[in-house]
């Protein structure tokens, strides 16, 4: 009897770990930032490319930082619920443009100058926001990619919740649908703009 009790708790276990991880949503990443925070950078706007941001501009606010790229499939897909959210001036929204060129594999961007790859990702991501809407107060330029390195992005898009002291409370990894946004977003950001 003995010999066969121990394979089959094993077993057990198994299948109890299987259906638990069955039932995680792979989208779920566990930010380490979450509670810490948000790193600092100075970008380029898109909108006025000889102008900066920063991160400690908002400091009072509470806000969202949005990750997104013309090339990406998905952010294509939450555009709209940003768009609708942008109406309704409830919350700053800021855009951080990422790796606009670099990460379009269509592109070899080793054969570009720094300057070239600039106005190309101005043209690029401009020109994408006048077509499908532009929700953003502002968007930056992140076109190496290296502030979304220091943020934890994963891939686009990816979108944080920002408190009034500067502190990430939220990331939400994928795109932002309207049951993520009225199920998660607004209610966080109603209360941390108590």
């Amino acid at each position: 009897m003995n010999r066969f009790l121990w394979p089959l708790i094993g077993f057990g276990v198994l299948v109890v770990l299987l259906a638990v991880g069955l039932n995680l949503n792979p989208r779920d990443v566990p930010s380490p930032l979450v509670g810490k925070p948000a790193p600092a950078f100075a970008l380029a706007r898109l909108d006025a490319p000889e102008r900066q941001f920063s991160p400690k501009e908002m400091l009072g606010k509470v806000w969202l930082l949005n990750v997104w790229a013309s090339w990406c499939v998905s952010c294509r897909q939450e555009h709209p619920v940003l768009v609708e959210l942008a109406k309704r001036q409830s919350v700053p929204l800021v855009g951080l443009n990422y790796k606009e060129v670099r990460g379009d594999g269509a592109i070899d961007s080793s054969k570009l100058d720094a300057a070239s790859e600039k106005r190309m990702v101005i043209e690029r991501a401009g020109g994408w926001l006048a077509r499908h809407g532009d929700p953003y107060a502002l968007s930056v330029l992140d076109i190496d990619g290296r502030v979304g390195i220091d943020y934890g992005v994963y891939g686009v898009p990816e979108t944080y919740v920002i408190d009034k002291a500067g502190i990430i409370r939220m990331k939400h990894t994928g795109p932002v649908t309207p049951d993520i946004l009225a199920g998660k977003i607004l209610p966080l950001l109603g209360e941390l703009d108590r």
